[in-house]
């Protein structure tokens, strides 16, 4: 793509979330919603491949289809409360609401279009996609936490966690993994969402960290499929190695970074006095953990001297310093999580 119009494109990215993040008018956030929209649609299309132009025509219709209930909706509301103020909004349109930030972000059951959009983009598309995209519709749902039904969220955060976990299991597409994975995370920021929109906004911060780090060495590698990465270990050993580790971190294994904002969701949820939900939440996630455990186990079978000659490749890669710095961050910040969270 020419360097102008990739820059205009981040530009008007970077444009439509401060939007968002600023406004308190739900016209103005639709907005921001909207030139976020149609500035990634080129992003997705720059390699001309009938993959790449499916997603993206996947990927408008479901963004158009929300935001479009998001205009009805606060149209409605406005017309009923005689504001547009994000935090009045009238019983029967806070769930329609909710829902459509919902559909924006992902959340199951409206993420059937998620696996089948970020696998037919580019791994960089694809970085963009689950996590800066993200930003404006998990922004607009914390403000409107305290309206939100609480059986709507726990219902979605636990249906979220199960398909994230049941739909990555059979997965040899790493960006379908990473998709699937993303589905799983935001289930954990929704179930807690109502009891603490804090620790959501922890847990949110924490989960950019970790995707962002998995896909730059994903990127490093130049690896789409789990054939590709249990090959990648002559390419660059210490990569590898710390992708293992991202990939615990990723499955809430201690001490690594992804432990503790799930330590921290099940202690609260068991302040509130709902163990079950705990307990539920806690078995359900073993399914996401089998399909990390699968990821590493198969990158662990590869390690010398498992790997076949006509396997190796040249040591070519090379690692950015915002590889480096990702990475570093999504395996050690456990140890100053409650500095974060006063600081949240």
């Amino acid at each position: 793509m020419n360097p102008t119009a990739l820059m205009i494109m981040l530009l008007s990215l970077a444009i439509g979330t401060t939007m968002t993040l600023m406004s308190h008018h739900w016209l103005l956030a639709w907005i921001g919603l909207e030139i976020n929209t149609l500035a990634i649609i080129p992003l997705m299309t720059k390699t001309p491949h009938p993959r790449a132009i499916e997603a993206a025509t996947k990927y408008f219709l479901t963004q158009a289809s929300a935001s479009a209930l998001i205009l009805f909706s606060a149209t409605m509301n406005a017309w009923k409360t005689g504001e547009w103020s994000i935090t009045l909004l009238s019983d029967p349109y806070t769930i329609t609401l909710s829902m459509a930030l919902m559909m924006k972000l992902g959340l199951a059951p409206l993420h059937f279009w998620l696996p089948e959009v970020i696998q037919g983009i580019p791994l960089s598309t694809g970085l963009i996609l689950s996590t800066w995209q993200k930003i404006a519709p998990m922004t607009l749902l914390l403000q409107i936490s305290h309206l939100t039904d609480l059986k709507l969220l726990i219902t979605m955060g636990l249906t979220s966690i199960s398909i994230g976990g049941w739909g990555g299991i059979n997965q040899t597409q790493l960006r379908k993994v990473m998709a699937f994975s993303s589905i799983g995370h935001l289930g954990w920021m929704v179930l807690i969402l109502k009891f603490n929109p804090q620790l959501t906004l922890f847990n949110f911060l924490l989960y950019i960290t970790m995707t962002a780090a998995m896909f730059f060495s994903l990127m490093s590698l130049s690896s789409t499929k789990i054939s590709e990465i249990s090959s990648s270990w002559p390419k660059s050993p210490i990569l590898v190695t710390t992708m293992m580790l991202v990939l615990l971190s990723l499955a809430g294994l201690p001490p690594l970074t992804g432990f503790s904002p799930k330590l921290l969701i099940i202690l609260e949820l068991a302040k509130q006095n709902t163990l079950l939900l705990a307990s539920v939440t806690m078995l359900t996630s073993l399914l996401a953990l089998f399909f990390y455990l699968r990821l590493t186990y198969v990158m662990i079978l590869t390690l010398p001297p498992h790997i076949p000659p006509s396997s190796t490749h040249w040591r070519t890669t090379k690692n950015s310093p915002l590889t480096a710095t990702m990475t570093t961050l999504a395996l050690l910040i456990f140890p100053l999580s409650p500095t974060f969270l006063l600081i949240i």
